[in-house]
């Protein structure tokens, strides 16, 4: 059986050494974020990953979820009283406002948490997860009645929440999408149409759920224009605001699908289903839009999770199944074959996955403190900035932590050898339940062409131009430092090398909209390599900063990686320059018919 042990340590590291939130007390919520009490959530938090949660990871995913004749779903066995659980202990109210019922803690804190609950159970947390994401929608552009109503149950986890987007015939295409809506003479919508991939659209973990619901109005200007959003509850509120009468929506089946088993993934049949305008009329992808990032932040984190999981449970083996002998002579002459550990290739492996681990962990969390920052600050300039940042780098969370994130999965399965294949260990679940996140919330290539489509030239390039000059100010402040000059300069050049293919992208981009498109993932992935080399530097530098003896292997671990990143991994920046560099005249000169 596989296992799992929250990455504490490592969470507070980051929180207390790198990002230092103690600094940031101007942040509302912060100052009761004392260092005792971020201890003790992320050791709470830890706990009921590794208690709770995670020993229904591999149940879950073979029972999956059932059907019945009358459209009810029935979870796992055990998923609801771990949903309680998780509810009752108020993880979904982490960071949301008092008023609603929330904690008002920080929104960073709230990041790292997740990412235990993840590894430790990937399909049950996404219903408490995608929850967390309506909420955030109904306070940004839910009238005050409707964040009254909805909100603080949601918050509380008597209600769940989802997102309903994609149809049969459209998936990222939402202009094409044809769920209508009516209007009525109280003022609501009635909906009818069909949806598809709908995570936690159906379930018995709570008494309501609340469907966020994309529909055009009659009358709609054709294309995303004319698209608006509805609140479209399954049991419709009473007076009192108790679940009443059943509404007009449905689970017509099941997705029978690759991974997170645990999780029902419904095709949803709204048949004139009363709904109510969330934010404005022909504007509802701009009110989704807080939902969406919020997932592709939450799913930036599940790419990581999975390859911690992964790894840990990888590293584990390595270090306890004895196969063959270490190359430069046996290092244990009395047993019969050495531990995995001994053999390069296997120490590679996972050096790559660990390497991306932890600074895939300080990017979350550092996108964690942006969110509070853009959300909290009473500082405009850093609101925009922090804005910017967070705006830059949410396809860089979601594509490259899910890319990198699956196969970290792949390699971590490929040290088990054949019992990598094997059920029991677990591994094979980890793989098909990280492949998903590659896919949904927007697909990898999507978030790469909305990287280079829009969010680098977005205000004159400004999110980008304030970036390459944060890491460059970083190099030039820390160029006599001899600890950190291993780090320095392959981050430093890998630094020239995103901004040559930033420029070759103004110069080329533009005028052949096929080269942007070519060059997307690369560059994607070229600022998703140098941002992790900037953060496994600021590790470093506060890893070395450290007097504390009593981490002692914890920092030398920690420096160890640094290094080995620079060494092994960062040079991939100067191949993807290259590919960039080769535009798109070969890739789009076959013709269709010879694929």
């Amino acid at each position: 059986m596989p296992s799992y042990k929250a990455p504490v340590e490592d969470a507070l590291f980051l929180l207390n050494d790198v990002l230092r939130i103690g600094d940031f007390g101007d942040l509302t919520g912060y100052s009761e974020a004392s260092p005792d009490i971020v201890a003790a959530v992320l050791e709470e938090a830890g706990k009921l990953a590794e208690e709770q949660l995670q020993p229904l990871n591999l149940p879950g995913d073979q029972e999956g979820c059932h059907r019945a004749g009358d459209g009810s779903v029935r979870t796992p066995k055990g998923f609801k009283a771990a949903f309680d659980a998780y509810a009752g202990g108020g993880w979904i109210s982490l960071p949301f406002d008092t008023e609603y019922g929330g904690q008002g803690l920080p929104y960073v804190l709230a990041a790292a948490v997740n990412e235990f609950f993840c590894s430790a159970n990937m399909a049950l947390s996404m219903y408490p997860g995608l929850t967390a994401g309506a909420v955030a929608a109904l306070l940004t552009h839910g009238s005050e009645e409707l964040k009254q109503l909805y909100a603080p149950k949601m918050i509380e986890g008597r209600w769940t929440g989802t997102m309903n987007l994609t149809e049969p015939h459209c998936g990222t295409d939402l202009g094409m999408l044809k769920t209508r809506a009516t209007r009525r003479d109280d003022g609501s919508f009635a909906i009818t149409g069909q949806k598809i991939f709908i995570s936690a659209g159906e379930h018995d973990l709570t008494e309501n759920i609340v469907h966020l619901v994309l529909a055009r109005i009659e009358g709609a200007p054709a294309g995303v224009k004319g698209i608006s959003l509805f609140v479209v509850p399954k049991f419709l509120p009473d007076a009192a605001g108790n679940p009443g009468i059943r509404n007009a929506v449905s689970c017509g089946s099941i997705e029978h699908k690759m991974g997170i088993h645990g999780n029902s993934t419904c095709v949803m049949n709204f048949d004139g289903a009363q709904g109510f305008l969330l934010g404005e009329e022909n504007r509802g992808l701009n009110a989704m839009f807080v939902m969406m990032n919020e997932a592709r932040l939450m799913v930036g984190v599940q790419g990581l999770s999975m390859s911690e999981v992964a790894y840990q449970n990888a590293a584990a083996y390595a270090r306890e199944r004895l196969q063959g002998r270490s190359l430069s002579g046996a290092k244990n002459p009395e047993k019969p074959a050495d531990p995995l550990l001994v053999h390069p290739d296997i120490r590679r492996a996972l050096l790559e996955i660990r390497g991306f681990n932890e600074a895939g962990r300080a990017l979350a969390l550092w996108l964690g403190l942006q969110s509070d920052i853009a959300h909290r600050s009473p500082d405009a300039k850093a609101r925009e900035k922090a804005s910017d940042l967070l705006g830059l780098m949410t396809p860089v969370l979601k594509g490259v932590m899910t890319d990198r994130g699956f196969d970290n999965c792949v390699k971590a399965q490929q040290v088990f050898g054949g019992h990598g294949y094997i059920v029991e260990w677990g591994m094979e679940q980890f793989v098909r339940d990280a492949r998903i996140a590659q896919i949904y919330e927007g697909a990898n290539g999507i978030q790469a062409l909305d990287l280079v489509g829009r969010k680098l030239p977005a205000n004159g390039g400004r999110a980008i131009t304030s970036f390459l000059a944060e890491v460059g100010g970083f190099l030039k402040a820390n160029d006599g430092d001899e600890a950190l000059k291993p780090l320095l300069g392959p981050l430093s050049a890998s630094l020239g090398h995103l901004q040559q293919a930033t420029l070759w992208l103004m110069k080329h981009g533009a005028s052949s909209p096929d080269n942007a498109g070519a060059a997307a993932t690369d560059y994607m992935h070229l600022l998703g390599l140098v941002t992790l080399a900037y953060l496994w530097a600021k590790m470093s530098k506060a890893a070395h900063a450290s007097q504390d003896p009593s981490r002692a292997d914890f920092l030398l671990a920690k420096r160890t990686c640094a290094l080995f990143f620079a060494e092994r991994i960062l040079p991939e920046t100067a191949l993807r320059l290259a590919r960039i560099a080769t535009g798109a005249e070969v890739m789009m000169s076959l013709p269709a018919e010879l694929f």
